[in-house]
């Protein structure tokens, strides 16, 4: 239960300016757990979590749904994940009872490649379009049926250069969005893991520490470059959280 002593601190804190826009504080000097209690206590019934259930991802999710247990979840089955990461996010559902709400495209694999070819080996704009039809118009879909007010996602800052520059808290088109780990570690994710007995994808130790579509991922021993693991190193968003 979040107490009053947390809510006027991640509210006040002590009386320093906190406000980084009408209504939104700066959440930036408080704990992961903290910002997920302001989220709660200020978005009642209006919040939405989502995942790609990858590498990393039940620190995310169990951080989350320890606070509140029954906090919508959104997946995106693309209908290219590996298997294994079919099998992860049904394993998390089942350790941490999850609110999984699943969407997929409008079209299933065989027709986007029967219509489009297969579009991830069409150079970055062919792979913009395939990313387009997969995740963003699903996202932008199921977003405008649940019409969150607050979107919590588990991006992190060392992660990628391009998020580096992300908010803990910000204002995302109509609604705020959170990212309550953004300034985590990896080493601090791991001890979260180990602390918490939670696992990783299955596919980690076997070489993919990024890990997306089956048909744009590759293997730590597959590249020359990190950049290269995802997205054949064209791009490292999907365009979700730019886009939605």
């Amino acid at each position: 239960m979040v107490s009053s002593y947390i809510a006027s601190m991640i509210l006040g804190l002590k009386g320093q300016k906190t406000v980084i826009k009408e209504g939104i504080p700066d959440l930036e000097g408080v704990s992961a757990t903290e910002r997920m209690e302001w989220a709660i206590l200020n978005y009642p019934g209006k919040i939405l979590l989502t995942t790609s259930f990858g590498a990393q991802s039940a620190a995310f999710l169990h951080l989350a749904t320890q606070i509140k247990k029954d906090l919508p979840l959104l997946f995106i089955d693309t209908g290219y994940h590996f298997p294994e990461t079919l099998e992860f996010a049904r394993e998390l559902t089942r350790k941490l009872n999850l609110n999984l709400q699943t969407v997929r495209p409008l079209l299933t694999p065989e027709e986007i490649e029967q219509k489009h070819g297969k579009l991830w080996e069409m150079g970055p704009k062919g792979l913009e379009k395939f990313h387009e039809i997969v995740r963003v118009e699903p996202m932008q879909r199921a977003m405008n049926q649940i019409n969150p007010n607050l979107w919590v996602a588990g991006l992190r800052r060392t992660s990628a250069d391009s998020r580096k520059e992300l908010s803990v808290v910000s204002q995302n088109q109509s609604r705020i969005k959170l990212l309550p780990i953004l300034d985590w570690t990896d080493r601090q994710v791991g001890e979260y893991l180990r602390q918490h007995s939670l696992p990783y994808h299955p596919l980690w130790s076997k070489g993919y520490i990024s890990i997306g579509d089956r048909v744009t991922t590759k293997r730590l021993d597959e590249v020359d470059d990190p950049a290269q693991l995802r997205h054949f190193g064209w791009k490292r968003e999907c365009g979700i959280h730019e886009k939605v």
